[in-house]
């Protein structure tokens, strides 16, 4: 080749790096810094520092240098955020590529150098230590109220198992010491148990005019279902206070399930009844006998359990064979042998690893100190309160390997796997297959580990993820102190108020035994009914208080966005809000939260001087201001597509002005949307974006800690490969078990 022929190649590839006379379609590199300088530098450069992201100098061919930025970046870009209403945006297919490809060179910069974090040391919060109790020690913690014993627990990033936010005061720590006093005299069955009294009220909006739930005989209604644990066998008495009484009715009283008593109430307010009962926690039902002679006008028109207290024991007899006693003395010779045997097996399940003998030492101390003031089982019950005192018990605790260089990845031990896995999915303790596996050293193989999970999953013990992980994540569990203004809504009682949160807990449950599509949250078919739900959704032919599954014949309903529980908890007392509705949706649905509202900006009553306008008209003058309209431009369409369901979830077509819903909507980019069917067509045409923050808020739940802009990668792999499973839960919650955070940790920065 001779030199002016090389001359003439080199020139030519100088252009084609530089960009320099270029024709053709330009370098990727060289649009992406043109989509940058065109859209996104305005605001954010060195000068404003909007949001506090600074663009102009930053360079998208070196996204290794700023992973942080380009995360964020790309979560702008994927959910439409940005740029912002009313500023001029790329073509969307022009904004997609450009985030895909920050995706791929984040992703494989993170798959050459994973960090997988490093959660904090995690105090069990009340949940887990109730259901650690429950499955430690056979204790019925449903009669034993053993969160009672403790506070409410704080939350961070959405859930109250985030290590970062459980802290220790020197007061909680003296209500663990009282708890667990408590407690093991409770599961050992402390002889010098004095009688108490325990009350149990009736929520006061309850209607007691039909059957109640399956706890209750047939031919009753109204009345109370407790669960009681009488501590010793011994006599008791039961006290029945009713009211709204005018005439003769029949009580029945039972025990699991005999009749104790047939009580004729006159017009008594207050009846006792004295009883003998064994040790252990029994379910007790008060009712009245329903009158099938009366006109149907008059058969149930009076009468309701306000409250029920038991008191007792009296005269105990001794602390029965209960399946708590079962657990803790696995042999019953009084020995020191007896007595390390019976100590060994519980610690090694409370501290969910091996015990050593630096482990037995102060236990049997304890022991020794109980034995000598009344005996081996007090000795037992003494040893007992330790363990479940001790930070082995209370803490999960995961130590950096010795000598192990600092801010290092590594691999958590198989014992610290199991508590991983057995919080995430049971937040409770490991079990015995579990501790047994990690003892030795095959939970962490892939194949025993993907078949634990489908056992746990199988396991009724996983319903933890329907109470912890969805009560959480779609508010479900503020449906219990929403109160909706009976002056507005003379319907509501606490009877409709279980049955919405028995609905969204039945639905989510069917999701997971079934092994459904993620996706099926929001279009699936079908719902849980029972007579009052029914009637509230205009649903004919659903009768009696038991819930049944039904197929849904119209759109309306159709996923969580028709359900009476969501609805309800997104909306004020008095009204519908389209502002919370959507800012839930945002948040818990599309994963793109709002961010909070500026300083001094006015709520929307003090907005308006007209109170004659439509709730639309009143959110559009809202809105009017570029302050406001950045949030609300996303927020507000997606909360007005869901307007023709009213405050308690009932469907309507007028709204309460008398005015016609108007339930259409369009996002800042021109897509147009109306009505809950929609909605869902809008939010399942983007499915990865769904699935994507179903994956990060249960990471978030599955460590314990926030998720981070080097988890991004992560939960893209996850997505991507739970998709080839059709987005089933069982394939999502594998992925994440599977995980490089799940599975392992870095070690302590210097």
């Amino acid at each position: 080749m001779n030199r002016k022929l090389c001359a003439v190649i080199i020139v030519a590839a100088a252009f084609a790096v530089f960009g320099y006379g270029q024709t053709g379609p330009p370098t990727p590199v060289s649009t992406e810094r043109a989509l940058l300088d065109q859209y996104c530098v305005s605001c954010h450069n060195e000068k404003l520092k909007t949001a506090g992201l600074v663009l102009d100098k930053i360079d998208p061919s070196r996204v290794g240098e700023n992973p942080r930025i380009w995360e964020n970046v790309v979560r702008k870009l994927r959910s439409g955020a940005m740029p912002p209403a009313g500023r001029p945006r790329p073509e969307k297919a022009r904004s997609d590529a450009f985030a895909g490809r920050l995706e791929t060179s984040l992703d494989r910069i993170a798959a050459d150098k994973p960090y997988p974090g490093r959660p904090a040391i995690h105090r069990l919060n009340r949940t887990e230590y109730s259901n650690a109790i429950r499955d430690l020690l056979a204790l019925d913690t449903t009669a034993v109220d053993v969160k009672s014993f403790l506070p409410a627990d704080d939350s961070g990033y959405g859930f109250d198992n985030v290590a970062d936010v459980l802290s220790l005061s020197p007061l909680l720590l003296e209500r663990y010491l009282s708890a667990a006093e408590k407690i093991s005299r409770f599961a050992v069955g402390d002889p010098a148990i004095l009688p108490a009294a325990e009350r149990y009220d009736a929520p006061k909006d309850l209607v007691q005019e039909d059957r109640l739930s399956d706890e209750f005989p047939f031919g009753t209604r109204g009345g109370m279902a407790i669960r009681h644990h009488f501590p010793l066998d011994g006599n008791y008495f039961i006290q029945i206070a009713i009211d709204g009484v005018g005439e003769d009715r029949q009580i029945d009283v039972r025990i699991d399930g005999q009749r104790l008593k047939l009580l004729t109430t006159g017009r008594a307010s207050q009846m006792e009844i004295p009883f003998p009962a064994k040790a252990g926690a029994r379910l007790v039902t008060v009712s009245f006998v329903k009158d099938t002679v009366k006109p149907a006008s008059r058969r149930n028109s009076s009468g309701s359990v306000t409250s029920v207290t038991i008191r007792g024991p009296y005269d105990p007899t001794g602390p029965g064979e209960t399946p708590s006693r079962a657990r803790i003395f696995v042999c019953i010779e009084q020995s020191e042998a007896c007595a390390e045997k019976i100590l060994t097996t519980l610690a090694r399940r409370a501290y969910r690893r091996p015990i050593r003998n630096e482990d037995l030492r102060p236990l049997m101390g304890l022991y020794d100190e109980g034995r000598r003031g009344a005996g081996f089982e007090a000795g037992i019950e003494m040893a007992l309160r330790g363990i479940l005192a001790s930070p082995g018990f209370l803490f999960r605790i995961e130590r950096d390997p010795a000598k192990i260089a600092p801010d290092a990845p590594y691999r958590i031990s198989d014992f610290e796997l199991a508590s991983r896995l057995s919080f995430f999915l049971w937040s409770s303790i490991p079990d015995e297959p579990l501790i047994d596996l990690a003892e030795r050293g095959r939970l962490s193989d892939p194949a025993v580990l993907e078949s634990q999970v489908h056992r746990m999953l199988a396991d009724v013990r996983s319903k933890a993820l329907v109470e912890n992980f969805a009560g959480q994540w779609l508010y479900l569990r503020n449906i219990r102190s929403v109160l909706p203004d009976p002056s507005v809504f003379p319907d509501f009682d606490e009877n409709l108020r279980t049955a919405m949160q028995q609905e969204t807990q039945l639905f989510f449950e069917s999701m997971l035994r079934e092994d459904r599509s993620i996706l099926n949250l929001l279009d699936a078919d079908y719902t849980f009914l029972n007579e009052r739900l029914a009637r509230h959704y205009q649903i004919p032919n659903i009768f009696g208080s038991d819930f049944r599954r039904v197929a849904l014949t119209n759109d309306e309903r159709r996923g969580l966005l028709g359900q009476a529980s969501i609805l309800t908890v997104t909306s004020y007392a008095t009204r519908t809000s389209p502002t919370l509705r959507g800012k839930w949706l945002l948040e818990n649905i599309l994963g793109t939260p709002p961010p909070p509202p500026p300083d001094n900006v006015p709520s929307l009553k003090e907005d308006v001087e007209s109170k004659a306008m439509s709730m639309r008209e009143r959110m559009e003058q809202h809105r009017a201001s570029p302050v406001c309209a950045s949030c609300h431009a996303r927020m507000d369409p997606m909360g007005f597509a869901l307007e023709n369901f009213d405050a308690i979830g009932r469907w309507r077509t007028k709204a309460a002005d008398g005015s016609a819903v108007d339930a259409s909507g369009s996002l800042p980019d021109g897509t147009k949307f109306e009505g809950p069917a929609g909605l869902r067509k809008l939010l399942l045409a983007q499915p990865d974006q769904f699935v994507g923050n179903v994956t990060e808020k249960l990471l978030t739940y599955a460590l314990g800690r926030g998720t981070e802009y080097y988890d991004a990668p992560v939960i893209r792999s996850i997505v991507r490969n739970a998709a080839r499973n059709d987005y089933r839960w069982s394939a999502l919650i594998l992925e994440i078990v599977k995980s490089t955070p799940f599975q392992m940790r870095s070690s302590q920065t210097p």
